[in-house]
């Protein structure tokens, strides 16, 4: 029939406010052209609220309450609320309870699942591992004493030495030189800030998968990381009794029990969930399958469980 014949309408997805100063053109088909994802167009003018499919909006990015949001929300309209931050660093939800349709976050039972990364089946893969200078390093721009992994850094260090970088200790990388950094070590401590189920950030992805470091992780549970990524690829500081232990166990390794912590790289390649664009543009692949007239009654509660 003729009706089948007609394109769907496009999707309009309106961000509230951009995440970063730089502002993208959104003209052409950015979607289509750099992610493969049709039907879908980018916006940050206000002024498309009411024709708008979807408006996006980041925690970071919220005004102070909510009568500084729109009023009226045209019927059907699905407003998500976007987090990437954990919920250590994320505040002030109970002011938003009722007011999104669906939620974008790092969780897996987010309505738009958005990662920081994921391995990718690869079937030219091949084991790359590049020459090691080093036992371990670490990125580290915000260093508070009382964080967890501040503890165990510093009980590790009395056994190994660790090789520091990042804003914390005034040794910051240019972003051309991380990988090239940290790849230079056999292991990465990719310790994360704050311990919440999926909370696995670009220090798994980046700084040690990608750079081809073995991470060693800090984090929610073991099992937690094994549903992201295969159980002999990191070291988990779980499965030692002691800070001393895992020392042992890093310094001690011969070659052959290292390499085996790279299979992984027979099958898979890292990909990253680093721009904002791809992310949002995301939104319209998953937008069939999202649940229609449902609001969140209790973000916080939500978010913190």
């Amino acid at each position: 029939s003729d009706e089948a014949l007609k394109p769907t309408k496009a999707l309009t997805v309106l961000v509230w406010e951009w995440p970063s100063k730089q502002v993208p053109d959104f003209s052409g088909d950015i979607c289509r052209e750099q992610y493969g994802i049709a039907g879908c167009r980018l916006s940050t003018e206000r002024r498309l609220l009411s024709q708008a499919d979807v408006v996006v909006f980041l925690h970071t990015k919220l005004p102070r309450g909510r009568d500084k949001l729109p009023r009226d929300k045209p019927h059907g309209q699905g407003w998500v609320w976007v987090s990437l931050e954990s919920p250590t660093n994320t505040r002030e939800l109970a002011e938003w309870n009722q007011t999104f349709n669906w939620v974008m976050t790092y969780r897996r039972d987010s309505d738009i699942f958005m990662p920081y990364g994921k391995l990718v089946p690869n079937q030219s893969a091949t084991v790359s591992i590049p020459t090691k200078t080093n036992l371990v390093s670490w990125v580290i721009s915000n260093y508070h004493r009382t964080q967890k992994r501040a503890e165990i850094y510093n009980n590790l260090s009395r056994y190994l030495h660790v090789n520091i970088y990042g804003k914390a200790v005034n040794k910051p990388l240019c972003k051309d030189c991380l990988l090239p950094t940290t790849s230079k070590s056999k292991f990465y401590l990719a310790f994360e800030n704050s311990i919440h189920r999926d909370y696995i950030t670009e220090k798994l992805w980046r700084n040690s998968l990608l750079a081809g470091t073995v991470p060693v992780v800090l984090g929610p549970p073991r099992a937690n990381y094994e549903q992201f990524i295969p159980a002999d690829s990191f070291i988990h500081v779980d499965d030692f009794g002691s800070p001393e232990e895992l020392a042992t166990f890093l310094k001690t390794m011969n070659s052959s029990r290292y390499r085996q912590f790279f299979t992984w790289q027979k099958s898979y390649s890292v990909k990253l969930y680093a721009d904002w664009k791809e992310r949002i543009c995301t939104i319209c692949a998953m937008y069939p399958r999202l649940p229609q007239g449902c609001l969140y009654p209790d973000l916080q509660s939500w978010f913190n469980t």
